[in-house]
């Protein structure tokens, strides 16, 4: 099973800003134009979540509680996606995980821990 890469998670203060990246291993490099990609997150007790999208054609969604204050980005040269998270809530506490739909099939990351704290 491949696996995406992620990084970025970490502890931030209330209000605070994180950037997380996902990269494409090299096994699937070549499909990073065709697919679409996604964040998720699962905070303890809770479902996971859809927190934002972006498709193969570049066109983004975003979950509801969101509110504008992540963006989600692709730099298909660098075969790399991004979200970007600002004025963090203690309730964005959670485990973030990317997510590819390519033409092989769903790839997950392992996730990242996000702790917005002070």
């Amino acid at each position: 099973q491949v696996h995406l890469v992620e990084s970025g998670g970490g502890l931030v203060q209330p209000g605070g800003s994180l950037r997380l990246s996902c990269a494409f291993p090299r096994s699937l490099a070549s499909v990073f134009s065709s697919s679409d990609m996604g964040w998720y997150r699962q905070a303890p007790g809770k479902q996971r979540e859809l927190v934002a999208g972006i498709t193969s054609d570049g066109v983004s969604k975003y979950a509801e509680f969101v509110e504008g204050r992540f963006t989600i980005s692709k730099n298909n040269a660098r075969k790399i996606f991004y979200l970007e998270m600002v004025s963090l809530k203690p309730e964005d506490t959670a485990v973030y995980s990317c997510n590819a739909q390519s033409p092989y099939g769903s790839h997950w990351g392992l996730g990242t821990q996000v702790t917005v704290s002070s």
